[in-house]
Formats: C-alpha cells, sequence, structure tokens
C-alpha cells in the first residue's frame, strides 16, 4: 500500500530539488525534511523574522520584530501554530479527545522531538511552505478534562499544508497565512472545530483590543475567555508591541466563522488569541480540503490597526 508520503512524492509535494533562484528545498529527494529555516521580511524601520525548528516539525517556534519575542514557544502546543478537533463520529466534541495538532502531541512536552511528521518543507527569503502528519494531541488512552481519547494511534491521517509570506502590498507589516486541512478517507465527523491558526504569546502581551471596522479603531477587549466576531489584537503596556489576527468571510457548505478568540492563563504565565472556523453536517463532515487563507499582522498599535483598516478595506 503506498504511504502518505510516498503519495506526496508522486504528487510533486516534496521538492526534489532547488525550485527557483533563493529558494531551497529541505532535504534531497526521499528523505524527510528536519524542520529547520528562518524568514525575514522589513517592516516599520526593523524586520519581521519567522523560525522553524526540529523540534517542533516544521512549526514556527520564534517571531521576533523590533528586538521583541512575540511567541511564547514552550511545550508542543503553545507556538504559531494549526489544530483540528471533532467528534469522531461519536457524540458532541469533547475537550481535546480527537485533536490532530500540528506540532506534536501533549506527551512530546518540552522534549527535542515531536510526535508530528514533516513531510514537505520549501523555504525562501521571506516565504514558507509546509505539510505535515499531524499527531494527535492525546495519546491513546490519554483523558482530556475527565474524557478518554477517541484516537486509536498517535499519529493521525490528518494532513496541514501551511503557506507563509512576510509582507503584503503596501503592508510590509502583514503576514499573509494560508492553512489547508486534509480529512481523510475513512472517518466519520459531524462537527469540525479549525483553529486555523493561534498565537501563544508571552504574559507581557497584556492588553487585549479588538479592531471595530465601523470605526476604524481599537478598543478594549475583556480577558473573556472566549470567541467573538472583531479581529482580536494582543499589546504590551504602552502599545510599542501588537499582533493582530484578520481573516476575511470565506463561505462554506455548513461553515461558519471566523471568529476570534482571546485567552489570559495566568499560571502558565501565558496568553493566546486563535482564529477559528467550524463545520457543522448531522449528514458527515465530508473528507477532503478545507482552506483559509487569515492575515496576522505585527508591528506597534498604530501599525497594526493601520493594516487592520487596510485589510478590511482592500480583502474581499
Amino acid at each position: 500500500m503506498e504511504t502518505i508520503h510516498q503519495r506526496h512524492q508522486r504528487v510533486g509535494l516534496i521538492p526534489v530539488m532547488l525550485l527557483a533562484a533563493g529558494m531551497t528545498a529541505a532535504s534531497p529527494a526521499g528523505e524527510l525534511p528536519d524542520g529547520r529555516a528562518v524568514i525575514r521580511g522589513p517592516a516599520g524601520g526593523s524586520e519581521i523574522v519567522i523560525t522553524t525548528t526540529p523540534r517542533l516539525a516544521g512549526v514556527i517556534d520564534s517571531l521576533t520584530w523590533n528586538g521583541k519575542e512575540f511567541i511564547d514557544s514552550a511545550d508542543h502546543g503553545r507556538q504559531l501554530q494549526s489544530a483540528s478537533n471533532l467528534d469522531a463520529g461519536i457524540q458532541s466534541i469533547a475537550a481535546e479527545t480527537y485533536n490532530p495538532t500540528e506540532a506534536g502531541s501533549v506527551n512530546d512536552g518540552a522534549g527535542n522531538t515531536s510526535s508530528s511528521q514533516l513531510l514537505h518543507m520549501v523555504a525562501g527569503p521571506s516565504f514558507l511552505q509546509t505539510t505535515s502528519r499531524m499527531a494527535f494531541w492525546l495519546a491513546p488512552g490519554g483523558t482530556s478534562a475527565g474524557h478518554p481519547a477517541r484516537n486509536t494511534t498517535v499519529l493521525s491521517h490528518h494532513v496541514l499544508t501551511k503557506r507563509v509570506t512576510i509582507g503584503h502590498p503596501g503592508l510590509p507589516q502583514v503576514i499573509p497565512y494560508q492553512v489547508t486541512f486534509s480529512l481523510p478517507l475513512g472517518e466519520h465527523h459531524t462537527e469540525a472545530v479549525f483553529e486555523a491558526l493561534t498565537g501563544y504569546m508571552p504574559a507581557e502581551f497584556s492588553q487585549f483590543h479588538q479592531y471595530v471596522a465601523a470605526t476604524r479603531k481599537l478598543e478594549p477587549l475583556s480577558d473573556g475567555p472566549g470567541e467573538q466576531a472583531n479581529p482580536v489584537v494582543l499589546a504590551v503596556p504602552g502599545g510599542t508591541h501588537a499582533m493582530g489576527i484578520f481573516a476575511p468571510r470565506q463561505p462554506g457548505a455548513h461553515t461558519s466563522g471566523p471568529s476570534y478568540g482571546r485567552f489570559r492563563f495566568d499560571d502558565a504565565k501565558v496568553v493566546k488569541w486563535n482564529c477559528v472556523f467550524r463545520v457543522r453536517n448531522p449528514a458527515g463532515v465530508a473528507p477532503g480540503e478545507y482552506v483559509y487563507q487569515m492575515f496576522v499582522v505585527v508591528g506597534d498599535l498604530v501599525m497594526v490597526r493601520d493594516a487592520l483598516a487596510a485589510l478590511h478595506r482592500t480583502v474581499p
């Protein structure tokens, strides 16, 4: 039987040579890439630098701008990454009991390896593309909020591709970020929650804001936790460093979103935002590809506000 890795080689998703000037394949043909890349682009008198590492199967481990780290990368869940959560056809979604996660599993902890498998990686000076087979967050037999894991393997058959570019026309502080979740054949789900992107940030990003398109202003936002319709921005006191998230409406059958969450975890000394889409269908969520386009915005509060205003005006 053809493996997923062999299939990706066959259809050309794993690069076998240098693809263009300034563009590198992460490994020779027939070998899996190690997940190491650095991309960068100028923004607001400084530069945005994004780093991926082998430890996280190609997930974004670091994002810096103007002397500050924006990502609090600790275990294999606290990164700039994507995940899905599904009901596994049993009942409604229960905690994280069927939760393919890009960076790896809870048991990976703070270790140097990931249970997820990176299949493909291409990086240029300011862009990055990866395809990975996601691990389930729980190991078989594990529990989440008292609910038993519904997966029977560590590695799922759910494949995620991300395409990341630093800079958008006229907006160097914007990072277009597209993800494609590939749901496999042979599974039955009636509900899927796609955490298309989440960013875990250091606790010093303690000021929560929402962007209100009608007024083109940032307004204070409570801790929540929870989701809402307006894009979320997290900033340090004084507003010298901030990160926001925006996604245009992306209609699809049985689909809702985007919605934007914000969370403060005092015990773990970390804050988080996310961008979420939901698919519900009592007849079954169809296998196949679910594609979501988002824009991460980095800079000071003024830069972030202005970019969100521009994106609302120009992105369909």
